[in-house]
């Protein structure tokens, strides 16, 4: 297994020696990993008429036909297609290896046996969220579950973490990676953390009593769940002193919603904050993070890990691998898994810049980062991509948008049909809460004008809350995550990707 010390000795490495170092794992994970014990990579290999022995750099990954989540959903010729990326070794073939010869006769048959049985037998999952697509499990082994103990405290070391820290995890209590890998990152670097389970196990009260309780340096969740915890603090005079960095997670991060969560904790007594953003998915059993930069810097990028995995950025449209700092679909392979694995996974994800291997201008690391804002297809799916005015209106781009405005809390974009009639027109309702510092026909005037500007759209209706109503609207505490977009149009003609309906947009704000 892999371990910081090897990381450490990467961090030195160029990028064509890192690259050449990634094709030797490669073709020893292939050969001795995924395709004797893969089912469906064996049919894959097959297909392509390819084998391991045609595999020896990162280059020749292009061989292999990528993986995408429609092969993991259920048909009703496969209903459960996922079990057949599960690595499911032969144990007559473990038995004939020279390496697990010369281990049991070295140190018993027994002992070996239980190695491989800790190395191969999953005995724990993860799942996809299931908001735009059915819930895919992702099986974890032994091996796997160190291999995320190892990430998540790459994570705490990026951050400059002590043991003397604390931290409080509010990541909903979920078979949900964030979850998990938080958990892992106390767990492997001996950090005390306290895991809340997020709004549906303590409820935003208990949070509050946790963080006072604890006193953490570190909290870490949901962007949206994070604010309006920091809100209820302000609302209720509290002072939350001691806490330095604020770790988010599961959702995209603009920089409206950095600069808003470190106003809050300079306000609750814990000024310079700093706020970093993690990219992670399901399929990967892994997350990455930005290491730590002043306020009003541009952020670093995501810090990759070499010895654990491989990333791609292609062509959405061609398949076609880009060069360093292009922008483009980010495609992941592992190095290091067992239980479920995938090849060539296209995330459907978009990252602004592409991949860089120069030293990170923050920590001077040379592993390779993601850089730039990562635009996430399955969002889009789920708010819809819809023909307004002749524009396609892009609700990623949007997000950051009203983050960004200075004034506003939280939001909610909600999409309906015109008196609710299936056959009428889209509208558009935004819903606000003001943070205090503008007025509510300050707010109006500008984000119909912004909207307007950038988006070609004017809102039918803009309406104000208190956090408590928007803590409503969003589901806080209730979903897995925030809702931010509302798709309230009836579904068989709320289709992804069909712009055939106009929207009717324009309307005052109301109250």
């Amino acid at each position: 297994m892999s371990s910081p010390k090897l990381t450490k000795h990467w961090h030195s490495l160029d990028r064509d020696t890192q690259i050449e170092l990634q094709g030797r794992k490669l073709h020893r994970y292939l050969k001795d990993c995924v395709l004797p014990f893969s089912k469906h990579y064996q049919q894959v290999f097959e297909q392509a008429g390819i084998t391991a022995d045609d595999i020896h750099s990162v280059e020749d990954l292009q061989k292999i036909p990528f993986t995408s989540k429609e092969d993991l959903l259920p048909t009703p010729e496969a209903p459960r297609p996922s079990l057949d990326f599960v690595l499911k070794p032969d144990p007559k073939t473990l038995s004939k290896r020279f390496s697990v010869v010369l281990r049991a006769l070295l140190h018993g048959r027994e002992k070996v046996r239980d190695e491989l049985d800790r190395e191969w037998r999953p005995i724990f999952m993860t799942a996809t969220t299931g908001r735009s697509t059915e819930s895919v499990a992702f099986l974890y082994t032994q091996h796997d579950i160190k291999n995320m103990c190892l990430g998540a405290g790459r994570v705490a070391d990026l951050g400059n973490r002590k043991r003397e820290d604390r931290m409080l995890n509010m990541f909903p209590y979920a078979p949900h990676l964030a979850f998990w890998y938080m958990y892992y990152a106390g767990i492997d670097r001996n950090i005390f953390s306290l895991s809340t389970g997020g709004g549906k196990v303590m409820g935003t009260e208990g949070n509050l009593r946790a963080i006072q309780k604890i006193k953490p340096h570190v909290i870490t969740g949901m962007p949206t769940f994070i604010y309006h915890v920091l809100c209820e603090a302000v609302n209720e005079g509290l002072r939350l002193e001691g806490i330095d960095t604020v770790l988010l997670g599961g959702e995209k991060v603009a920089e409206g919603t950095r600069r808003k969560l470190a106003d809050l904790c300079a306000q609750l007594g814990s000024p310079g904050v700093t706020v970093v953003a993690t990219y992670g998915f399901t399929e990967a059993k892994l997350a990455w993070t930005e290491c730590p930069f002043m306020p009003g810097e541009t952020p670093p990028g995501y810090h990759l890990f070499p010895d654990l995995g491989i990333f791609e950025v292609i062509d959405s449209q061609t398949g076609k691998v880009l060069p360093d700092e292009t922008g483009g679909e980010i495609v992941w392979t592992p190095l290091e898994q067992r239980g479920t694995v995938v090849l060539r996974y296209r995330t459907g994800d978009h990252i602004e810049h592409g991949l860089t291997y120069k030293p990170c201008p923050c920590c001077g690391r040379r592993m390779p980062r993601l850089i730039g804002r990562i635009s996430r297809v399955s969002d889009f799916r789920a708010m819809r991509f819809q023909k307004v005015k002749g524009t396609i209106l892009d609700f990623n781009d949007l997000e950051h948008a009203l983050d960004d405005v200075r004034g506003v809390g939280s939001w909610q974009v909600e999409l309906r049909k015109a008196n609710d009639d299936p056959l009428e027109l889209d509208e558009v309702h935004l819903h606000v809460t003001c943070d205090g510092t503008r007025s509510e026909p300050e707010l109006t005037t500008e984000l119909n004008a912004m909207l307007s500007a950038q988006f070609e759209v004017r809102p039918n209706r803009i309406k104000f809350h208190s956090d408590e109503e928007m803590r409503v609207l969003q589901e806080v505490g209730v979903a897995l995550k925030e809702k931010k977009i509302a798709d309230n149009r009836p579904k068989e003609v709320a289709v992804p990707h069909q712009p055939t309906s106009g929207v009717h947009s324009g309307g005052n704000s109301t109250r």
